[in-house]
């Protein structure tokens, strides 16, 4: 029996912050297009701000597939055997809701642009092949979802910094480090 190593592989560990710097970039842009710039006032600069964000999010399709692959086929480490069972249990929890989220967003966000008849471009290389067209009545679904589902995520994404930090500096496990260093 092959015994798991304390620590993620290098390519997980790749995946892991490349998409944290992603998705935390991908977040702030969406949240400041959405909340402080209008087309009213801003114009063709809050249109740009838009696709940026769509460029550098739309990546995330791509490599969150990358990274389920890899997830369930490599061992991860054991969580520390001082973690309570339901502590495991919701480590476990966040992380599935982690992956849910890195889904549904560049999901609801691709649904979201096509409905309103807009293209996802993935770093001004190359589009998404439209799979909706224009529709308003679902941009009236998807447009609130995607806006929910970025709020939901990004406080996951903050419970998930504060766990890391709590087993780093209070726990002082090698959960933190797992994801920093190689065995």
């Amino acid at each position: 029996m092959q015994q798991k190593s304390q620590y993620y592989t290098r390519t997980a560990q790749w995946l892991h912050w490349v998409m944290a710097i992603i998705f935390i970039t991908a977040w702030v842009i969406g949240f400041y297009s959405g909340n402080f710039l209008s087309y009213d006032v801003d114009g063709p600069f809050k249109g740009d701000v838009i696709t940026l964000h769509k460029n550098i999010a739309s990546v995330i399709i791509f490599l969150v597939i990358i990274r389920i692959f890899w997830r369930y086929t490599h061992p991860v480490p054991e969580l520390p055997a001082t973690m309570s069972p339901l502590m495991k249990t919701l480590a476990h929890l966040g992380h599935l809701g982690l992956y849910f989220m890195l889904l549904a967003l560049p999901i609801t966000g691709c649904l979201f642009s096509w409905s309103a008849g807009h293209p996802v471009p993935v770093l001004y290389l190359f589009e998404i092949p439209r799979l909706v067209q224009d529709n308003p009545d679902l941009t009236a679904i998807v447009k609130p979802l995607h806006i929910y589902i970025s709020w939901a995520a990004g406080l996951l994404l903050v419970g998930h910094i504060l766990a890391a930090l709590k087993h780093h500096f209070i726990d002082k496990d090698n959960v933190l480090k797992s994801m920093t260093r190689q065995g």
